[in-house]
């Protein structure tokens, strides 16, 4: 009998229990909603959603262009209009210094286009590249990672294969003052003029060499003097690179005359621009004048993958 009465009262309880919690889901549940709907009819959230309608930016598909070929897209922004809300409902009142953005990502990316060169950043980002193609010029190297390192800017280098086995210790200074490394085949070859097999050579052995001295794998590659055709892009694809080419060139190689080479490529960038360089001379004499003058006209200064990002600057 002593077990039956011990056992009664713990039966209760957890029947009462349930339904308890249960309904007590079902209130917040309710007070959630009532909530939601009470603030969407506040004037300031009607305030908030008008000023979203005036201000918000469609993202932009990357496409095929006719002239520069593939071109990355550009994430889109709008209000976080319940975040906004939020931050201002402890005021009661609209302030546009509260507002929270949130970017919107476009429904074509860069990824989704046919095998297609790159000569450029989106025309609505306001960031320029520095492709800088190292096969040789190893006396100015030091020079120009110490002005780019005074100005805090990241470039991408692309790395010669034979020069990567023959430089590791200027590679490790360029991979190590947090550059971007890419793939510049392996022996400066005329590309437009090698078969599959040869490019794929050049290219895979370029990348094998990298990776064994720098633990990096490129995912970009430049061709030597800009000479590709349809199988370089589609060995490049295959693996896993993307090529680039440029939309500015300082044809420093040429030694032209530093005052004028800097006078014309900061002249001639523009949104998503990438300039082309060598360790040279002129470029390691005029870099810093480059950084001021593209930096005065409103650009950022970014890696490849930092201008093919869709992530917006603001």
């Amino acid at each position: 009998m002593m077990r039956k009465y011990l056992c009664y009262p713990i039966l209760i309880l957890v029947l009462t229990f349930g339904p308890y919690k249960a309904i007590a889901e079902d209130t917040n549940n309710f007070a959630n909603i009532t909530t939601t709907s009470q603030m969407k009819k506040d004037d300031l959230y009607k305030k908030i959603q008008m000023f979203n309608e005036q201000h918000k930016i469609k993202p932009i598909d990357a496409k095929i262009d006719r002239v520069w070929k593939a071109i990355p897209g550009y994430n889109g922004l709008e209000v976080n209009i319940e975040a906004s809300y939020k931050k201002m409902k402890k005021d009661g009142k609209f302030n546009k210094n509260k507002i929270v953005y949130k970017e919107i990502p476009p429904n074509i990316h860069l990824e989704d286009l046919n095998s297609e060169p790159i000569y450029r950043g989106n025309p609505q980002k306001p960031m320029v590249a520095f492709l800088i193609n190292v096969a040789w010029g190893n006396e100015y190297i030091p020079g120009i990672l110490k002005v780019l390192k005074e100005h805090k800017i990241k470039a991408t280098f692309f790395l010669d294969g034979s020069w990567t086995k023959k430089n590791p210790d200027l590679a490790k200074m360029i991979k190590e003052a947090g550059h971007e490394i890419g793939n510049h085949a392996y022996s400066h070859p005329d590309l437009q003029q090698r078969s599959m097999a040869e490019t794929t050579e050049e290219l895979k052995k370029t990348n094998d060499v990298i990776e064994e001295i720098l633990g990096i794998k490129p995912k970009w590659f430049a061709p030597p003097s800009g000479s590709f055709n349809k199988t370089t892009i589609q060995v490049a694809e295959q693996l896993n690179m993307k090529t680039i080419l440029w939309t500015v060139d300082t044809v420093d190689w040429r030694k032209p005359s530093t005052s004028k080479m800097v006078s014309r490529i900061v002249s001639k960038v523009e949104n998503g621009s990438m300039v082309l360089m060598h360790p040279t001379k002129p470029t390691a004499e005029g870099m810093e004048a480059m950084i001021t003058g593209i930096k005065e006209k409103g650009y950022q200064l970014g890696t490849v993958s930092e201008l093919m990002s869709e992530k917006r600057i603001d």
